[in-house]
């Protein structure tokens, strides 16, 4: 993306629009860009019984969370911000490379009110969804 650009948006996408992900359509024709991981300063839950999941960054404990990067014109950001769940908002993360790009976080608050289980240690969400759907 280029300045003169300015119509478009890079975002990182760690859960359910990755791809092979069951909202991979809500990034519509987004540009793919590569894939990527955060520094290692994020926490990942299944929130919802495992519906969808919940990143918020931490102190302290932290790890670095696959993901992709898209280029999304302004209505694809729009449109995808309109499909998340309940809570879900966007947020600056740091990749490993130190890069800084949207994505979209959970208040780590409400992540301890429900208990929702921590399923950083698998590595990412979609290897969590592939572990829980083998089991």
């Amino acid at each position: 993306m280029t300045q003169a650009d300015a119509s478009a948006k890079r975002v990182f996408i760690c859960g359910s629009a990755l791809r092979g992900q069951p909202d991979h359509n809500n990034l519509q024709t987004a540009k793919f860009i590569r894939a990527a991981k955060t520094s290692p300063r994020y926490r990942l839950h299944a929130a919802a019984d495992g519906w969808h999941p919940a990143i918020y960054e931490v102190v302290e404990g932290g790890i670095a969370i696959p993901g992709e990067v898209y280029e999304l014109s302004l209505d694809q950001y729009e449109h995808l911000l309109a499909t998340e769940p309940p809570n879900m908002y966007p947020g600056d993360v740091t990749l490993e490379d130190g890069e800084v790009l949207t994505a979209i976080l959970y208040p780590q608050e409400l992540v301890k009110q429900h208990d929702w289980p921590d399923i950083s240690h698998y590595g990412g969400w979609a290897a969590y969804k592939a572990a829980v759907t083998q089991s």
